[in-house]
Formats: C-alpha cells, sequence, structure tokens
C-alpha cells in the first residue's frame, strides 16, 4: 500500500505490482550475475487501488480554496496544500504548482483550518482521524501559526513487490532514501502484509502518526497490524522497547530511527528475536556508516590496529576502520528511485568492503513496463582506487604517454619560468649564455609547448582493463602473492599497464610470491612454504612505482630492454591524473630525453610541490638516472644528473 506519506504520488501504469506479484526465487539471489533477469514467476498484476479519502482533507480549507480544488482536473495528482499567512494559497501537483486564489492567506483561513484538525503534537504536525492525511505547522517565535502544510496521503496497494520475497525471509530490512522516494510508503505496506498475509504479529511503532493515520483508529492500510502512539517524540526509544515486553510481538516496525537511543533499542530489540523493518536517514549505506549516531545500526565502526604481519599481508597501514559487531539489520535496501532500489542482502559484507576501501557489489532491482521484477547482480569492484583515473578520463584532459589539453593557454607555469640547464650562479641568478645556448633553451622549450598541445592520447584509462579481470579468463592470468608490498601501488601499476596479473591471498594457488626485500629475509617459514610448494620468490627493493614495475616485468619474463624502449606511460607514476602532476612528468621526460641523456648534461626543473617532486624522482629511477632535490621551499627544485 502507498501513500504520499513520504514520496511524491504517480498515478500512471508503473505502480508496484500487488502481493500476488513477482517473487524472486533464492537461487536468482544468491549468484553473481552478470546481466539482469527477469523473474517470472508470476503471471499476472492487479491494477493497484487507491484510497485518498481527498475530500476530507477539503474540507478543512477555506471555502474559496476548497471550490477551487473540488473541480480540479489533476486533483488525483495533488500533493500538498501550502497555506502561509499573507501570500497566496498553492497547490502543488506531481509535476506542476499553481496559485489557488488571488487572495493572500489570512489568520482567519489559517485558524479556520486549525478549529477543523487534531490536536498538534511536539513535532508541530496534526492529522485527520482515520485518513492519511497530515498537516504541519509553522510557528514564529512567539508560537502562533503562520503556515500550513496540508499533506495528501493516499494508500495504494502493491507497492513492494520489488522485495516481497526479503520481508517473508523473516530478516531484519533497513529502508534508506532520500525524502519522498516512499520509504514511509514502503513500511506501511510491508506491516499490511507481514499481518495479513503472513499471519505475523506485527506491532508498529508510530512517533507521528504517519504510518497508521491519526486518531485512536488506525487506518486499514496496515491491515491486521497493531499501532502504538507516541505520545513525544523523545520516548520513541521507550516504547520500542515497551512493545517488545508488553505485546509479545514477532515484527516490529519503527519510522525513522534518527538518535543514538532508538539505535540501541533497535539493537536490543534485533537481538531478542524480533524481526525489525525500519528507516533511517541516509541516502545510501555509506551516509550511515560516516554518521558516528546510527553507524550502530550497521555494526558500529572503531579503529584497531594490526599486527606487523598482518599489515604486511594487507599492505595497509596498521591502524584500520573495522566493523565493532554485526549489523542490527541483515539487510538493507537503499530506494533510489519510487522504481529502482539497490538491495544489499549481506550487510556486514558489504560494510567490511567500504571499510576497506572496495567498492561492494550490489543487487539493482526494478520494475519493467509490464510490472515484473528485472534484477540486475553487479560484481564487487577490485578497489575504489579506480576513481581518480575515472574521473580524470571524464575531463577528458590526461592521457599515457602524453598530455591532450583543447589549447595550450599563454599563461600558467610556462610563463613563470624556463627548464635550464645547469648554469645558474649559487644565488640563482641566470649568468650570461652565448646566443648558441639561448638558442637551445627556445628551441627546447617550443619541443616542451608542442608535446603538451600536440600528442596523441595513446589509449584511455577506461579502455584499460582493471585490476583482476573478470571478463579475461583466470588460466591466462598470472597468480601472484604480494607480502610486504603497498596493494595500491600494485593495483596502480597492474592497471595501468594492463598486465595479466591477479593477486591471490592464498599460497597455496599462486604461481609466484613477490615479497619486499627487507621483509622477506625475516619470514624464513614463507620462504620454507613457498620452497616446498615450487613457487618462485622475486623481490622487491622498495615500493617505488619503478621497482615495482620491473619485478613484475621479471615474473611475467618480459624484457627490461624492452620497457625501455617503449613510450613512457605517464599515467604509470601520476597519483590523481591532475594537469599539474602530468605537466610536470612531461617536463621532466623531455628534460631526460633531450637533454640528460643525448648531452649528458644535467637540468635542473621548475619549482614543484613535495609531491609533485617525489613523481618527478620515481620518473628518473625508470630511465636509471639520480636526481636531487635543492633549494627553499617554495623554490626548491629537482635536478636530474647523467649515468
Amino acid at each position: 500500500m502507498q501513500s504520499l506519506d513520504d514520496s511524491l504520488f504517480d498515478s500512471g501504469p508503473s505502480e508496484e505490482s500487488t502481493e500476488n506479484s513477482t517473487e524472486v526465487s533464492s537461487a536468482s539471489r544468491s549468484k553473481p550475475q552478470a546481466a539482469a533477469q527477469t523473474d517470472n514467476a508470476s503471471d499476472q498484476s492487479a491494477t493497484p487501488q487507491v484510497t485518498d479519502d481527498l475530500s476530507q482533507l477539503l474540507a478543512i480549507l477555506p471555502a474559496y480554496i476548497r471550490a477551487t480544488l473540488t473541480d480540479h482536473p489533476h486533483r488525483d495528482q495533488l500533493i500538498e496544500v501550502v497555506l502561509d499567512l499573507g501570500r497566496q494559497p498553492e497547490a502543488r501537483f506531481s509535476d506542476a504548482v499553481e496559485y489557488l486564489s488571488e487572495t493572500p492567506v489570512s489568520k482567519a483561513d489559517l485558524q479556520h483550518c486549525i478549529d477543523r484538525v487534531g490536536h498538534f503534537g511536539g513535532d508541530n504536525r496534526a492529522g485527520l482521524e482515520k485518513t492519511l492525511h497530515r498537516i504541519s505547522a509553522i510557528r514564529n517565535r512567539a508560537g502562533e501559526v503562520i503556515g500550513l502544510t496540508c499533506r495528501v496521503g493516499r494508500a495504494i496497494f502493491g507497492t513492494i513487490g520489488l522485495i516481497r520475497d526479503l520481508v517473508e525471509t523473516g530478516g531484519s530490512i533497513l529502508l534508506l532514501g532520500r525524502p519522498g522516494v516512499g520509504k514511509t510508503t514502503a513500511l506501511r505496506e510491508i506491516a499490511r502484509v507481514l499481518a495479513d498475509d503472513l499471519m505475523k504479529r506485527v506491532v508498529i511503532i508510530d512517533t507521528s502518526n504517519e504510518i497508521a493515520g491519526d486518531g485512536d483508529i488506525p487506518h486499514p492500510a496496515i491491515g491486521r497490524a497493531r499501532r502504538m502512539q507516541v505520545a513525544r517524540p523523545e520516548q520513541q526509544h521507550q516504547v520500542m522497547i515497551e512493545a517488545v515486553e508488553n505485546h509479545m510481538p514477532e515484527v516490529i516496525v519503527i519510522d525513522e530511527i534518527g538518535t543514538e537511543l532508538e539505535a540501541l533499542a533497535a539493537r536490543t530489540i534485533a537481538e531478542r528475536g524480533v524481526q525489525l523493518v525500519g528507516t533511517a536517514h541516509g541516502n545510501r549505506l555509506e551516509n550511515l556508516i560516516k554518521n558516528p549516531t546510527l553507524s550502530d545500526l550497521v555494526g558500529g565502526i572503531q579503529s584497531v590496529t594490526l599486527g606487523d604481519d598482518e599489515a604486511r599481508r594487507r599492505g595497509s597501514q596498521k591502524s584500520v576502520l573495522e566493523r565493532k559487531a554485526p549489523p542490527t539489520f541483515d539487510i538493507a535496501v537503499e530506494m533510489l528511485e519510487r522504481q529502482r532500489w539497490v538491495v544489499h542482502e549481506e550487510v556486514a559484507d558489504t560494510v567490511d568492503y567500504l571499510l576497506r576501501g572496495r567498492v561492494p557489489g550490489q543487487q539493482v532491482r526494478s520494475l519493467s513496463p509490464d510490472n515484473q521484477v528485472v534484477i540486475t547482480d553487479e560484481l564487487p569492484g577490485e578497489s575504489s582506487l579506480a576513481t581518480p583515473a575515472l574521473r580524470a578520463d571524464r575531463r577528458g584532459q590526461l592521457r599515457s604517454g602524453s598530455l591532450k589539453s583543447p589549447q595550450p593557454a599563454p599563461g600558467g607555469w610556462r610563463s613563470t619560468g624556463r627548464m635550464k640547464p645547469l648554469g645558474s650562479d649559487s644565488f640563482g641568478k641566470r649568468a650570461s649564455r652565448p646566443p648558441a645556448v639561448v638558442d637551445e633553451r627556445q628551441s627546447f622549450q617550443t619541443l616542451l609547448d608542442n608535446s603538451l598541445a600536440q600528442l596523441p592520447a595513446s589509449s584511455s584509462r577506461l579502455d584499460r582493463k582493471g585490476v583482476n579481470a573478470t571478463e579475461e579468463d583466470d588460466s591466462n592470468l598470472t597468480r601472484i602473492y604480494a607480502y610486504g608490498i603497498s596493494r595500491q601501488q600494485l593495483d596502480h601499476v597492474v592497471r595501468t599497464l594492463s598486465l595479466p596479473v591477479k593477486f591471490t591471498k592464498e599460497l597455496a594457488s599462486a604461481d609466484a610470491v613477490l615479497a619486499l626485500r627487507s621483509h622477506i629475509r625475516n619470514h624464513s617459514k614463507l620462504q620454507q612454504v613457498a620452497k616446498a610448494r615450487q613457487v618462485p620468490v622475486y623481490t622487491v627493493k622498495s615500493n617505488s612505482i619503478p621497482q615495482i614495475t620491473r619485478s613484475l616485468r621479471r615474473v611475467l619474463d618480459l624484457d627490461d630492454e624492452g620497457e625501455m624502449s617503449e613510450a613512457i606511460n605517464l599515467d604509470l607514476f601520476a597519483h590523481n591524473g591532475a594537469d599539474d602532476e602530468l605537466e610536470a612528468l612531461e617536463e621532466a621526460r623531455l628534460a631526460v630525453e633531450q637533454i640528460v641523456i643525448p648531452k649528458s648534461q644535467p637540468v635542473e626543473l621548475l619549482p614543484r610541490s613535495p609531491k609533485i617532486r617525489k613523481m618527478q624522482h620515481e620518473l628518473a629511477e625508470h630511465y636509471r638516472l639520480k636526481s636531487l632535490s635543492f633549494g627553499e621551499e617554495p623554490n626548491r627544485r629537482l635536478r636530474i644528473y647523467p649515468a
């Protein structure tokens, strides 16, 4: 059953099917699928039955406003009526807003409405008995009502066809979504299905009378479910516990869990074996994790310190964030749109993925035009490290091996100085040079400008295969067990160079071991196991990009000479693909290839930040050249020496 208590009304034919609609088989939910599948377990879907009791809401309005709406051609799409003191009354529809009169709203008009509605509670909400309509008040500093929002409540049967199979499992379900997406509507229908169809003892904690309507007699929309009202919003957590202790429910339905006490009460209820169905503030599961007040609903977050061996095995820092306890809710549903929901059937696994910086798999459910449930399973991403690359690609700026900009701007870093061979005096003032040297510098600057503006993009980041690409046959991948090496650096190298590598956490399935040299010396057990299994061990001198690249090429038996002859891939050394990073790397590359190597001359580069200088150091190391930083900030810069 669906209403506009929490969502915009949509009267079109795309309403969810009734309670007899599609049920998703457990097999389809237990296996990841590469493409969308449609569950055809249902042969028919009934026409939604709408109950709005609109005449009762119109009855409280002043006569001149009521007359306009009574004969309005789109009254079935009315969302709310807004009355603000001194302003024209407004009617808000699903796709338009109209003024109902040229006459501004007066205090007498507001009092006319107030006299015909129920008592306004502590949350400034009132209702009409046995209806789902909601009237909310705006008050001034003196406590007088100066505005009213009259929200239309409609009950529509058959709104949870997307997740009915999950409701029947008996697991606790948490609904997330922006305001107006339909959380309360879905909550009301879930309560009715559990009480009427599944014959369970359901108790609704109705803090603001949004679920079951105003008055002592609940609205028929909730079926056989019982409703407990809350005297004051701050007492909701107490009523939650009272419901479990006094009324022996099998299911507790809660709307808008928003405080730490309510989250704690929800955990207490779940630990007593009662099924929970509730909503919480937050668009996505990530928002809930970052909310310290409500994070306990998904298990809570704590900082832990890993041991040395575990930190090396993970390739992470010693202090990491981990889930503190089992989640209160087993299933989370992110309501992105009215008929497009993202389902997380294992909240614990999803939270663990997010805390480790990875993109979890998700199940997207939507309705087809013929009211059939369409399920699309998306495999979990290996790492969120791909995000900067995607952002850079969307900007259309940087590509591997070159820079691509629409038009080189005359200003910027090129206008502030020139890359110069060594020859300045100790104070950095440029010594006089013969005309030949000046011409050489001008020639190099022209070459650099042309490189920045004209070099074509060799390959798009989106065209490269991701780490552990699933579309490639695993039999063609080399499985590597990494120990003590930054997983971020490994993923970056493999993704950028499209190497046929898959990292594994199981030594038994590895084809090779890649370990940091300083760590493998003190880990005799790893050496013994690798030797017993006849797995070759390769060592990396340091966690730098050039060292990791060379080691991976050795593992894959690629020629190092070929590495030097290939065009350099600047994306390999850039951290997030920003313009200043790749401009600095292009500057260093041209300096090495045009001056340092062919002419055996040292070169000073332009002043850069410490982060960018580190990238330039790694680029020089790739060419097996020595580089040093000198000068004082902010003019500290890199000097590259010939071999």
